[in-house]
């Protein structure tokens, strides 16, 4: 399976000064939706190689119901590029809002702690094809870059 959405209330203990959820219990939210995506699909442990620039567009609110859903994107010889989308909203109205998207990087590991080749993931519908084209071109500019830029 290419992706797995993550789904509960955001509980009181999470929260800050500000009453909302920390930035930080959200990041946390996205790497265990893709480290869930990412070892499911290469059947190993994984561990998180970078994450993609994380914007948040409104705040999670106590009682909210959340979604974190992570997909594959795109693998190469040994990782896994993985979008996750975090929505949160209201239960009685039943409407969700984006939160923040970005991109995690995973590779996987064998016994040693050394990388490990995964299955290569095929985009099968016309929404897996460009969301693998986007995320092709983001590696192949960002290997361009130079250093430090």
């Amino acid at each position: 399976m290419s992706s797995i959405t993550l789904r509960f209330l955001a509980e009181p203990h999470t929260v800050n000064f500000g009453g909302k959820v920390h930035g930080g219990t959200v990041m946390k939210w996205i790497d265990e939706a893709g480290y869930a995506c990412a070892t499911r699909w290469a059947k190993r442990y994984c561990v998180t190689v970078s994450v993609g620039s994380i914007r948040f567009h409104r705040p999670i609110m106590i009682g909210d119901l959340v979604e974190v859903q992570a997909r594959l994107a795109y693998t190469g010889r040994t990782s896994m590029n993985i979008t996750v989308e975090v929505r949160s909203g209201d239960l009685k109205t039943g409407q969700m809002e984006t939160i923040t998207e970005c991109l995690v990087v995973f590779v996987a590991l064998d016994t040693d702690g050394q990388p490990l080749a995964v299955p290569a993931w095929q985009p099968e519908t016309p929404g897996d094809f460009a969301l693998a084209q986007r995320v092709k071109a983001h590696l192949d500019a960002a290997r361009a870059a130079p250093l430090g830029a």
